[in-house]
């Protein structure tokens, strides 16, 4: 059994078509991902991830309360069930809830990886996909298809064709070049999805994408908010993954799920994971409705944020595996 819990949603009484806004934290930290091989490495390698963590989820609360102001920050946790199928939520959510505390720290918020993708039966990241908007490098001349159709997301423009079409008489080979680069060029394309038959199977990168976005409050499906938490209940957890919620509140007194910022602390493995989601936020037109509540009300807190959606995400990656 469930309850809405902190998904419970204000009405915008001006606007229309009426978008619901969400409760805001200041600060969304993440405390890590779980995936099968950090599974199969036992509670050790959880145990000395939640070490590694402690010393950054104390700063935040330091960082978030600074000026005499009351610390909001919650914090959250990304299993995947996606990619792979693994253990079960009645063994693995008890282990992850016992190794965060043994090193002092609170898991407020457990999302399937899975619901990035769908939630509640709203295609969540073909959504997110539909706003994307490519940025143009100079000199584009439309020949290549969009990236709603071939499924790769470039930070620039991409080299031309190679020596084969070269020689047939087209313009020679030249390197790819980042669109904001600062001299020299950190040119990145992103696949977004892959396919097998009618099969589209969504990359790790977009779906973390999609992930910062409900961090941050900016989802919306026909103007309700979407990968919203419900507090569990029962007295124990399922053993199938599709019979938990898409995003559980483990703590009933947490902050709000999402936050004006987001903060994930990662081993160092995820850099170009993460690097890939800041060339596809930079390309996502978020909804507006939900863009304005969040700039209204930060400005109101005295806590502004950056206009780019990707400025307001942060990571500390710590070295490990």
């Amino acid at each position: 059994m469930t309850d809405t819990g902190t998904a419970a949603v204000f009405r915008e009484t001006t606007a229309q078509p009426r978008t619901a806004a969400v409760p805001l934290a200041q600060v969304s930290l993440e405390l890590g991902h779980l995936y099968m091989e950090d599974f199969e490495a036992g509670p050790d390698r959880l145990r000395a991830h939640f070490a590694q963590v402690k010393p950054w989820a104390d700063a935040a609360q330091v960082l978030a309360g600074a000026g005499g102001r009351r610390a909001r920050v919650s914090t959250c946790f990304l299993v995947d069930d996606y990619f792979t199928r693994f253990s079960s939520p009645a063994e693995l959510v008890p282990m992850l809830v016992e190794e965060a505390a043994r090193a002092g720290l609170v898991i407020d918020y457990l999302a399937r990886e899975s619901g990035c993708a769908v939630a509640d039966g709203v295609a969540v990241a073909e959504e997110v996909q539909a706003r994307l908007v490519e940025s143009p490098a100079p000199g584009t001349d439309g020949s290549r298809p969009p990236a709603v159709q071939t499924g790769w997301l470039a930070n620039g423009e991409r080299s031309p064709g190679g020596l084969a079409e070269a020689m047939a008489g087209a313009e020679p080979w030249q390197p790819p070049a980042e669109t904001a680069a600062r001299r020299h060029s950190v040119f990145l394309d992103v696949e977004l999805w892959d396919e097998r038959g009618e099969h589209r199977t969504w990359s790790c990168p977009f779906l973390a994408a999609v992930w910062q976005l409900a961090r941050l409050g900016l989802l919306r499906h026909a103007g309700d908010p979407v990968l919203q938490p419900l507090a569990w209940q029962e007295p124990r957890f399922p053993r199938d993954w599709d019979d938990l919620p898409p995003l559980v509140r483990l703590n009933p007194s947490a902050a709000p799920f999402s936050a004006y910022r987001t903060c994930s602390v990662l081993p160092s493995r995820f850099l170009s994971v993460e690097h890939a989601v800041r060339v596809i936020l930079d390309q996502v037109d978020a909804d507006p409705a939900a863009l304005a509540q969040v700039a209204g009300r930060s400005r109101g807190e005295g806590l502004p944020v950056p206009e780019e959606i990707a400025d307001r995400i942060s990571y500390v990656l710590y070295p490990g595996p």
